[in-house]
This record gives C-alpha cells, sequence and structure tokens, in this order.
C-alpha cells in the first residue's frame, strides 16, 4: 500500500488505517476476541500500518486486544492511543479530565495493556475545558522527553486550541470526523493543519457505515449500537440522508471509475477524501474481512477532476438532516 506522512512530523503511516473501536464497543455485542485478532494481522499482510485506539474503548478491552494482535510486527507499525475521558470503577464515562496526573496516570495503563514501551501517537481524546491546553502539551512533552510516547495528537479540537497546543509541543496529527457526509472541517481545521504542518486523521470516513451504500431507510440499529441515539440515524432523517449516498452511487456506476474494478460506493467515498490532501489517513473501521478489503481498494480508485467536481456538488446540494450526537455527547466538542 501507499503511505503518506502525518504532517511535516516524519510519522509515515500507510494511506489508509485502521480505527479499532467497533471491534469492542459501539456497534452492538464485540465479536470473539479471536477473529478480531485475525482481523487485525489480516490488516498487517495487506499493508495497513497505523492502528487506532483508546483506552476508553471498551473500556481497556480494545488496547489489551491490539496490543496482544500487533505484538508480533510491533516494530512495523504505529499504535494510537488517547487519554483525557474520566472513567469511574465500573468504566463508565463521567466526563473529561486531562489533569497531569491523570495523564500520565492513563499513558502508564495504556502501554502496560498495549505491552509495548512506547506509544507511537497519543491524542488528547477531548479538550478538557479545565485544564489549560498548554498545561496538557506540556505534559505529553515530558512524556515523550521519557521516551513513552513519540508523537503528540489532538481530536476534536478547535482551531485556538490546536494553535495554543502546537506552540508549546508540536502536534503531529489532529483526528475529526470528516467525510462526504459531513465537511465542516474544511472551514477552518484544514487551512491551520496546512499552515501548521500537521497531518489529519479522519475518523468515522464512511459516516457511521452511511457511505457503504449498506444502510437503507428501513435499516434499524439494535441493542448496544451507537447509531440508535445518533439524530442522523433517527427514521426521518436517515430518509433525507439518503440522497447524498444515491448521488454517490451515480459517479461509482459511471463507467469511467466502475469500469476500473467494480468500485464500491464506499470505495469512491475514501477515493474522495483521499484527493483531498496528501497528509489526510483516513481510519476507517470494520470487523470483517471483506470488508477491509474493499476499503483498502479505495486506494487504487482514481478520481478524474471531474468525478471530484461532481461528489463535491453532490455533497453540497444534500442538506445532511441530524445533528452528530445527542446533546449531551455534544459538549464535549471543542470550537
Amino acid at each position: 500500500m501507499d503511505t503518506r506522512t502525518l504532517g511535516t512530523s516524519g510519522l509515515e503511516v500507510s494511506a489508509l488505517g485502521l480505527g479499532c473501536m467497533g471491534m469492542s464497543q459501539s456497534f452492538g455485542p464485540p465479536p470473539p476476541r479471536e477473529e478480531m485478532i485475525a482481523l487485525l494481522r489480516n490488516a498487517v499482510e495487506h499493508g495497513v500500518t497505523l492502528f487506532d485506539t483508546a483506552e476508553v474503548y471498551g473500556p481497556y478491552h480494545n488496547e489489551e486486544l491490539v496490543g496482544e494482535a500487533l505484538a508480533p510486527v510491533r516494530d512495523d507499525v504505529v499504535i494510537a492511543t488517547k487519554f483525557g475521558f474520566a472513567l469511574d470503577a465500573d468504566g463508565r464515562q463521567t466526563g473529561v479530565n486531562s489533569r497531569p496526573e491523570h495523564i500520565r496516570a492513563a499513558v502508564d495503563g495504556s502501554l502496560q495493556r498495549l505491552g509495548t514501551d512506547t506509544i507511537d501517537l497519543l491524542y488528547q481524546h477531548r479538550v478538557d475545558p479545565d485544564v489549560p491546553i498548554e498545561e496538557v502539551a506540556a505534559t505529553v512533552r515530558e512524556l515523550i522527553d521519557a521516551g513513552k510516547v513519540r508523537h503528540f495528537g489532538l481530536s476534536e479540537a478547535g482551531v485556538d486550541t490546536i494553535r495554543r497546543a502546537h506552540a508549546v509541543q508540536p502536534v503531529t496529527a489532529l483526528q475529526s470526523e470528516y467525510s462526504l457526509f459531513w465537511r465542516e472541517p474544511e472551514d477552518a481545521i484544514l487551512p491551520v493543519l496546512e499552515e501548521l504542518g500537521i497531518g489529519f486523521v479522519p475518523f468515522s470516513p464512511l459516516g457511521r457505515g452511511f457511505l457503504t451504500g449498506q444502510v437503507t431507510a428501513d435499516t434499524r440499529f439494535g441493542d448496544g449500537d451507537i447509531r440508535a441515539r445518533l439524530p442522523r440515524f433517527a427514521a426521518d432523517a436517515l430518509s433525507a440522508n439518503l440522497a447524498l449516498v444515491d448521488l454517490i452511487k451515480s459517479v461509482a456506476d459511471r463507467k469511467s471509475v466502475a469500469d476500473r474494478k467494480g468500485v464500491t460506493v464506499g470505495q469512491v467515498a475514501l477515493a474522495w477524501l483521499l484527493a483531498q490532501r496528501p497528509w489526510i489517513v483516513p481510519i476507517p473501521g470494520t470487523r470483517r474481512l471483506s470488508r477491509l478489503e474493499e476499503n483498502l481498494g479505495s486506494t487504487d480508485v482514481e478520481l478524474t477532476p471531474a468525478d471530484l467536481e461532481e461528489l463535491d456538488q453532490a455533497s453540497r446540494s444534500v442538506q445532511v438532516q441530524g445533528g452528530r450526537y445527542p446533546e449531551a455527547m455534544q459538549k464535549f466538542i471543542d470550537r
């Protein structure tokens, strides 16, 4: 697989990474552990080198899963994890916490669960309004100096936060949602990342499955599936939002595109994202080998300027209905 460098940091990774959260939570009961270990190792064999996890996924179990699966190839992969949520004794989220002592304890826990000496890329999972970002960045800088962390990242951070953090400890990557389904980062985030030489790692690049073409107006999400609580996936919003999928499908079905490899809607959506900047590395998640292989196939899809223009216009012509998160979760997004 082709590789990309996250900004000017020198951190080189595969053009597509793998988001691992869904292997442990958020999309119904987790699959058997041995199946997910096999999937992670298959991803490595297919050329994936960037794997994304977090202490809160599971919670904790996802880091253990990723660490065990990647132990045989640890020196050949980049593991990204995150701190920043406060968890009670039962693992329930109780808010955010980026106090220095909490960061240090979180990193020590992540290192143990991952079975590694160093975290390649450490993100602040959500901005903590009660802790100055300069203090957070300085704490991560200390961890880098100690050899426990290699690179610093932010997630769902706004422009001011990014600038202030970067002035203390260079930020290697920002992780936030970005796709044909959600283009807000284009307004202010992408320009500041380009200015500062920071890479961008979009999560949910397929709109939590929406842009795969597998979600229909009749789709209902079961217990444990986060989409059952997301406003975008409520019945009325879902029906309206499917107009975007139809427009993307018209590009995927075009002879100049489809004749190449039988391109899918999801592959077109990922190819569009890859075409936006050379320092963008999406991390679609999946639990299935067939979907992993389909996603990776997007790196071979070359969209023409006309294709990209049509997708741009299609995306702008559909007013996506429903918020990204329920109100209780939206409060953690930095602006």
